[in-house]
Formats: structure tokens, C-alpha cells, sequence
């Protein structure tokens, strides 16, 4: 059957904005999965921002990311401007045929390949596959992976590292994505990864050109893949803030789908009933329009709990 080509996403607080008032100033955005406590920037040398990328830039970010998610020997790594670039591109290295997409998932995979021509099918030539899913927090494993190209999107693997599936990267046929700006909280920096068998790597570099990622993000990005000290005492804190709003939305009378602790996925009586009522307190949550009970929140900042609570009351 066609793939259904419908793109709707997190984080669109101007539709917020349009429909319910105020300023974006006035918002808690809980629609996305973005870290709510960013990467501290590091001093970034003038040449980031006034020479082109050169290669020294390139390979010590490479290493880092190598290093961080202990790349085995024979993957290649290609970093990319967003993970959303590579997932555009990636239909486009084999020809049209059927792919398979487990769902509910991010809506972008089926999209990007329905543009390329491809067509869903549960027997499949390629397959993509969340790990952890978003919206539900599912996680695969090896033997759920099929067909002789398989996707693998990790953007909020960096949460539950051991649950990532990095050692199936040299698998012929296999690309695994990860995402700078989800664990690291710097969504607009567009970065990206691609990690997975040369031959295709060595395609989508050519498909993106000279210079993908811009001088500031190379240095950023090699800079926070080098702190582990970092990661892990962020990994704790999203455990325990992700604790702490489960507590307040099944106070409330939610009940816990699942998700990460990056996001958390609860049903509810009504989906658009809860995100109209959190709407009129200026904080957007994020719904489905495959089921009307499912809501979607983000983690919001230390400043933001206490309106998160009175909203809820």
C-alpha cells in the first residue's frame, strides 16, 4: 500500500501561538524531546565562524563520535546537517521498491521514502526502526531487523546507551542515525550522524556535498562527545526528572504508555481535551492524530515545574 506521506511534528509553538495567544516568550514548548538543559556552549575560536570547515575540524569530531558511541572497527561515520538531512537522502541510495516501517513511529521515515517512490510493505526490501521508538519508547533488538537495507534512527538512544544496536553497523546494508540535538539539547545547531556500512556512507557523503556542518557545530559537537562526565550525570537527571512528571501526570489522571526520559507518552480521556486545557496555561504538549488518547510530553526546565503543576491541578 502507498505510505502515508502526512508530516506533522513537535515543537510547532507558532500554530500554538496562532491558535491560543499570546507570544512565543510566553510558552512552555513540551511538544518535543529536546533536552531542556543544554550542553554549556564552549568558547568557539573565530575561525569556526569565518573559515570553511577544514578537514582537521572534521576528523577530530569524527573521533569523538567514534569514541562516544564506541563505533566498531569496519563502520563508517558520515556527520550531516541534522539527522532529518540523512533521512531525506536515504531512500535515494537504492532504487524504489518496499520498505518496511513498523508503527506508530516518526512519521518523517515513511514520508522521505514515499517522496523517493517506495511503497510499505510488511515484506520488505528495507526496513526502518526507532530504537528507542518515538512516541512509545519501544526498544528492538537484532533479530527484529530485516531486509538488505536497514535504518536504524537512534536519535534518543543517547538516554539508554546499552539498549543502542551500534554493533549491527557492519551489517552490509545497515545505516544507524544519531541526533546531536536531542541528548545534547542544541537543536539548532543541526547535527547529525550516519554510522554504518562505507559503500552507502561513501554515497551520501558524495549526495551532500563539500562542508554539510558548519565550523561552529563541528567544534561544538567534537567538544560534548568528548565529556562522558557530562552525559552520564545528564542521564541521571533526566531519569529523575522523567520520574517526576510521571508522578505529576498520573496524579492527575494520566496513565503511563511509556516513551524515554527524554519524552513520556501517556493516555488520556481525551488527547485534545488535555493539550487545549495545559494550552490555555501557555504550555503546548504534542498529539497524534493516529489516536486521540495518546499525549505527548517533553521534559520541561527547572524554572517551568511549578506552572507545569498548577496547570495540572
Amino acid at each position: 500500500m502507498l505510505i502515508e506521506m502526512k508530516r506533522d511534528h513537535g515543537g510547532d509553538l507558532d500554530d500554538a501561538v496562532r491558535r491560543f495567544g499570546g507570544v512565543r516568550a510566553d510558552w512552555i514548548d513540551l511538544s518535543t524531546g529536546i533536552n531542556p538543559v543544554a550542553y554549556p556552549l564552549p568558547h568557539l575560536p573565530e575561525e569556526a565562524w569565518t573559515a570553511l570547515p577544514d578537514r582537521s575540524a572534521r576528523d577530530a569530531l569524527d573521533a569523538a563520535a567514534r569514541r562516544f558511541w564506541r563505533m566498531p572497527e569496519g563502520a563508517a561515520l558520515l556527520a550531516s546537517p541534522g539527522a532529518s538531512a540523512a533521512i531525506a537522502m536515504i531512500p535515494r541510495l537504492r532504487p524504489p521498491s518496499t520498505v518496511h516501517i513498523p508503527g506508530p513511529t516518526y512519521n518523517e521515515h515513511a514520508a522521505s521514502f514515499s517522496a523517493a517512490g517506495w511503497r510499505v510493505d510488511q515484506d520488505a526490501v528495507a526496513s526502518v526502526h526507532v530504537n528507542p521508538n518515538n512516541p512509545d519508547g519501544r526498544q528492538w533488538k537484532p533479530q527484529d531487523l530485516s531486509g538488505s537495507l536497514r535504518i536504524i534512527d537512534e536519535s534518543f538512544a543517547d538516554v539508554t546507551p546499552e539498549a543502542t544496536l551500534i554493533s549491527e553497523a557492519t551489517t552490509p546494508g545497515t545505516l544507524i542515525l544519531k541526533s546531536f540535538g536531542k541528548f545534547w539539547g542544541h537543536a539548532g545547531l543541526r547535527l547529525g550522524f550516519v554510522i554504518g556500512d562505507p559503500e552507502l556512507i561513501e554515497t551520501l557523503t558524495r549526495m551532500l556535498g563539500p562542508w554539510p556542518v558548519a565550523g561552529p557545530a563541528l567544534s561544538i559537537g567534537t567538544t560534548a562527545l568528548d565529556d562522558a562526565a557530562w552525559a552520564e550525570e545528564t542521564r541521571e537527571r533526566l531519569t529523575a526528572d522523567a520520574n517526576r512528571l510521571d508522578a505529576l501526570m498520573t496524579g492527575a489522571g494520566a496513565v503511563i504508555v511509556g516513551g524515554t526520559s527524554l519524552f513520556r507518552l501517556y493516555e488520556v480521556g481525551s488527547a485534545k481535551d488535555w493539550q487545549t486545557r495545559l494550552a490555555r496555561h501557555r504550555i503546548w504538549t504534542r498529539v497524534f492524530p493516529y489516536d486521540p488518547k495518546w499525549l505527548r510530553l517533553g521534559l520541561p526546565a527547572s524554572r517551568h515545574w511549578d506552572r507545569l503543576a498548577t496547570a495540572l491541578e
